[in-house]
């Protein structure tokens, strides 16, 4: 895997997994674990996705250390304002089963 060191020294995948439209929890955990066997390890989900639960679990079922992987995950327009992105962020944060995301982007950011 290449990698691009960002302005904050932090290494990222040039080639991530996206898991858009992949709402079953069942078969995105499948994929994710896939993904991962196959040397993914930039996973890309949202809150409105309704996968990180399955993200997480792919991740966690793994046995790759965390710090391997980078996870980006974005932000719901109606969690927008600090303390809704806070919440928001806190509940990602559990269904991850993480306690750091790598990336959080504002999904749909102008509406």
């Amino acid at each position: 895997m290449e990698y691009k060191t960002l302005s904050n020294g932090i290494k990222m995948p040039i080639l991530g997994f996206g898991v858009y439209q992949i709402p079953n929890i069942d078969e995105c955990e499948r994929v994710v674990s896939d993904a991962i066997l196959v040397g993914y390890r930039l996973i890309d989900t949202a809150q409105s996705y309704k996968n990180e639960e399955a993200v997480g679990n792919a991740i966690r079922k793994s046995g790759i250390a965390r710090e391997n992987f980078f996870i980006t995950t974005k932000i719901w327009i109606s969690n927008y304002g600090y303390e809704k992105a806070k919440a928001s962020l806190d509940a990602s944060l559990a269904k991850l089963q993480t306690n750091y995301i790598d990336l959080v982007l504002l999904h749909q950011p102008f509406g």
